[in-house]
């Protein structure tokens, strides 16, 4: 796949993290050039699913009470979850848990396109970890609604992908903590 050998992401961007008690919540937003309602169906559709996101799903994600199995995808052995859908208000909300993620998709209408934006929770020591690869994952979710596939890049894969490691140390720093590579960036002047 030519396209993407020459896929480069950009800048840390759009993200930001909150800490509620022991919760940290990691919330990402992307612009993106398509509708709600194409997105909406990225989102819940598990043949689009397969395609971007860094799980399967067994079933559709766009009903409320569905009950529906995750496997996440390139994990070192077969995370299976079962997860209801709690909340699917096409194509503006949709939330379901993840394991032991609160999942919360927001969809607005923006110039043309859809402001997405994520919310879950995730522990701090992985909040940058997760930043970067959803990233990558939003970055692999436009290219596909925009008809030009890169093919999912998650798990281990990803964080071999050098953009990842880029990512990952760009979110650390914006977010002011330590990576396994470096000390925190926190009140640093430079």
């Amino acid at each position: 796949m030519l396209e993407r050998e020459q896929y480069t992401p950009g800048p840390a961007s759009g993200a930001q993290i909150r800490k509620d008690g022991e919760k940290w919540t990691l919330i990402l937003v992307r612009e993106l050039r398509h509708s709600p309602e194409k997105v909406w169906q990225a989102l819940t559709d598990p043949a689009h699913l397969r395609e971007w996101a860094p799980f399967d799903a067994d079933g559709s994600l766009g009903t409320v009470g569905a009950t529906v199995k995750l496997t996440t995808v390139a994990a070192p052995k077969p995370h299976v979850t079962e997860t209801k859908v709690t909340q699917a208000v096409a194509p503006e909300v949709l939330e379901y848990n993840w394991g032991d993620h609160d999942m919360r998709w927001e969809l607005e209408a923006f110039g043309g396109g859809t402001r997405l934006t994520l919310w879950t929770n995730i522990g701090r020591r992985f909040i940058a970890m997760g930043a970067a690869g959803w990233h990558i994952c939003f970055d692999v979710l436009d290219r596909l609604l925009s008809g030009t596939p890169i093919g999912r890049m998650v798990g281990p894969e990803a964080v071999k992908f050098g953009g990842w490691q880029r990512l990952h140390a760009e979110y650390a720093k914006q977010f002011g903590i330590e990576t396994p590579d470096g000390p925190s960036q926190k009140g640093r002047t430079n």
